[in-house]
């Protein structure tokens, strides 16, 4: 039997646009029968939109319902979750003059939407305290637990993609959720399509051995979804589902 797979993009705190998304796919689900199919969100759930707490109560209330959700860890997700444990914890993989609360990367508008804010006086460990104290318990177990990548037949989901020539089961975190330049020129087969996100395209594109599904809500354009039945592939439109094409060279 057939084995249908739905995933969405980087949300990146846009709750509305969530809720959008999984309602087209509730229709999908009910039009074509798949209601136990997996749900695979590729991660950078925070961070940039206006909701991020939102959105990681919408996830934790999913999960707790039953739905079958797999919810793969971003970047900014690390991030969040390394500031909460230890604010003076920094991420190599970030530029050095950059951190979390640097205004281009949006944890500030993720501390927002828990009724925190930064100002001119606050000093960093009244920040932390107060991130701490907003953040719920919940939330930080669900950051803490959040899963690398994810793997259902021929299809592997990560964050940021893969480092090519290394097993599948053998990628480091720091590839899973920040890798682009090495991964991106690669054109060989990863013993699976790769499905991520990461790094915004214009829309959904289908490469062959990988399907870019960011399209941009970190910066207000849209959040895609597409789903998966066997080797045909779908984005799931306002209209329902169109057929993806492989992009050529």
């Amino acid at each position: 039997m057939t084995t249908t797979i739905y995933a969405v993009g980087d949300v990146h705190g846009q709750r509305t646009m969530l809720t959008d998304i999984l309602g087209r796919i509730a229709q999908d689900r009910t039009e074509h029968g798949h209601n136990d199919a997996p749900l695979v969100f590729v991660g950078d759930l925070v961070d940039r939109g206006p909701d991020s707490r939102g959105v990681i109560d919408d996830l934790i209330a999913g999960i707790d319902a039953g739905e079958n959700w797999i919810v793969l860890k971003g970047n900014h997700d690390r991030l969040f979750h390394w500031f909460l444990e230890d604010p003076e914890r920094k991420d190599h993989c970030l530029r050095a003059d950059y951190s979390w609360l640097h205004p281009n990367m949006g944890g500030l508008e993720t501390l927002q939407s828990y009724g925190i804010r930064k100002t001119a006086r606050t000093s960093p460990a009244d920040l932390w305290h107060a991130t701490r104290e907003q953040v719920p318990a919940a939330h930080r177990r669900f950051l803490a637990n959040l899963t690398n990548s994810h793997r259902i037949g021929n299809y592997f989901f990560a964050h940021a993609g893969i480092r090519p020539g290394v097993p599948l089961n053998q990628q480091s975190e720091d590839d899973l959720v920040w890798i682009r330049t090495d991964f991106h020129v690669d054109r060989s087969h990863h013993e699976a399509v790769i499905v991520h996100g990461h790094t915004p395209v214009k829309q959904v594109t289908h490469y062959g051995n990988r399907i870019n599904i960011d399209t941009g809500a970190a910066f207000g354009r849209n959040l895609s979804a597409i789903v998966m039945n066997g080797n045909q592939v779908f984005t799931l439109e306002p209209d329902g589902r169109k057929p993806l094409k492989l992009l050529r060279p």
